[in-house]
């Protein structure tokens, strides 16, 4: 989760390429401006040419500086400075019956067929995941289990993966006992325990606006009602709406991504999720903090999660390795703060165990394979597509786009021109063979009409470009 005692693992060329990257992020080194010559470089901070070059190398395939000929290496003026970010409305909304299932399930069935576009996609594409190292964990681990324990260990499930995942909370400067981590079927699971340990069916829940949509299902099946808090795109939800939403009506939860948020790619400045930590506190309102997507970030350190601010426990941090080590092995865990114990039960009543060959081959390759190397990998591979997807924004889509532009994940939220329709052009789109998931599916008022989020989790061919431009296109046309 942070470099401290990663960084020896790292190439010196990757060090020196993050090192300038956080000079670009921060600000130091501007759109446009030189980066410090090969020769330079190497004499300023002591490293060889060669190693310069591949930073250099490195830092253009991310797409965050280009060579321009006989003159040097440039900070990329990125693609996305026409493009404003979102504009969020903060109407705050009563609360709602929560009905978007029909419309996710739609979404969701245009994505089954191989030959669709993935923009529409949940998951990072999969050739970016070691399959194959895992399935050697897998095939050793489950050889080398203890048959007796795949009946003990059930609840709260594999101590070596509890102990892994403690291990990594630490790294980042979280001490957490292991009885307050519950191995689930996934973060949904998780998060659906979490939901039902602190809610009655008819219960009032804060969530965000625009929500993950698999929030919405789950509010739904539990017969929950929903309050909307609008997030910003850049540092997530309005702590001032929440605030008074807090203080009007008698919320038992809140749901919330504090990184990297789905589908806005909001992150949460450390400051503000202390507040958003504290504020929950006064009210005593447990916090369910979906944090999915936490490994996949593009600057130097890892983002802290709300948890660590929590003194009461009252926060319940639900994390998965789903996107970003084992798709389809279907292990998260929640870190479930004061209602351990309640969620154990609950889980026990419901799914029992998540698979135990999986855990086992988690844990393994938690131990052996190199994780951190695998996620350095990851996250250059997804801030480089990233890059290619905004360029061809700039290229082919109307000039009032507005776009989000997370430093971690693999979404985009746009923000169409006010007569689009997403829903129409979702339609369209499928009919040439591309998936998006348009607005309406993030809200249960089915608002952000004019607004789609589309995934640049896979790598950038020459489909996903003339993807881009058929979708342009067509976005055009309305």
């Amino acid at each position: 989760m942070t470099r401290l005692d990663l960084a020896p693992q790292m190439k010196r060329y990757e060090k020196f390429a993050d090192d300038i990257a956080e000079l670009i992020r921060s600000g130091v080194l501007g759109p446009g401006q030189r980066v410090p010559s090969v020769r330079y470089a190497s004499q300023t901070y002591g490293v060889s040419p060669s190693t310069v070059f591949q930073a250099y190398y490195l830092l253009e395939r991310r797409g965050l500086i280009r060579a321009r000929p006989r003159s040097g290496y440039f900070v990329n003026a990125h693609a996305p400075s026409p493009f404003s970010e979102p504009v969020i409305s903060s109407e705050v909304n009563e609360s709602t019956e929560v009905d978007v299932s029909e419309l996710v399930f739609s979404v969701l069935d245009s994505i089954k067929d191989p030959s669709t576009v993935p923009f529409g996609s949940a998951f990072p594409s999969p050739t970016l995941f070691p399959l194959q190292r895992l399935s050697r964990s897998l095939a050793s681990a489950s050889r080398e289990m203890d048959p007796r324990v795949v009946v003990t260990d059930m609840s709260p499930g594999n101590p070596q993966l509890r102990r892994q995942i403690a291990l990594r909370y630490m790294v980042a400067g979280l001490m957490l006992p292991m009885e307050e981590l519950l191995i689930t079927n996934g973060a949904l699971e998780a998060l659906n325990l979490c939901l039902q340990a602190v809610t009655e069916p008819g219960d009032l829940v804060a969530i965000e606006a625009p929500a993950f949509y698999a929030s919405l299902q789950v509010l739904e099946r539990l017969k929950l009602k929903a309050v909307e808090i609008p997030v910003h795109p850049r540092d997530g939800i309005d702590l001032g709406v929440l605030a008074q939403t807090l203080e009007r009506h008698p919320i038992k939860a809140c749901w919330c991504m504090t990184n990297f948020q789905n589908p806005m790619g909001a992150s949460m400045p450390e400051a503000k999720k202390q507040e958003l930590v504290e504020l929950l506190r006064q009210h005593q309102v447990p916090l369910i903090e979906d944090d999915v997507y936490a490994e996949l970030y593009y600057g130097q350190q890892a983002p802290k999660p709300a948890k660590a601010f929590d003194t009461e426990g009252l926060v319940m941090h639900c994390g998965s390795f789903a996107k970003s080590l084992a798709p389809g092995y279907r292990i998260g865990w929640v870190a479930a703060g004061r209602y351990a114990q309640k969620i154990e039960r609950l889980k026990l009543m419901t799914s029992l165990c998540a698979s135990m060959p999986a855990q086992a081959a988690i844990a393994d390759y938690l131990q052996h394979g190199g994780y951190d190397r695998h996620l350095r990998k990851l996250r250059y591979a997804l801030e480089e597509q990233q890059s290619a997807m905004l360029a061809a924004i700039a290229r082919y889509f109307p000039a009032q786009t507005r776009v989000s532009q997370p430093a971690g994940g693999y979404f985009l939220w746009l923000e169409l021109p006010p007569q689009m329709d997403s829903l129409k052009l979702f339609q369209m789109a499928l009919a040439q063979g591309i998936s998006i998931a348009p607005g309406p599916i993030f809200s249960p008022t089915q608002r952000f009409r004019n607004c789609i989020r589309l995934n640049y989790g896979s790598p950038w061919n020459e489909a996903a470009e003339r993807a881009m431009e058929t979708l342009g296109r067509i976005i055009r046309s309305f």
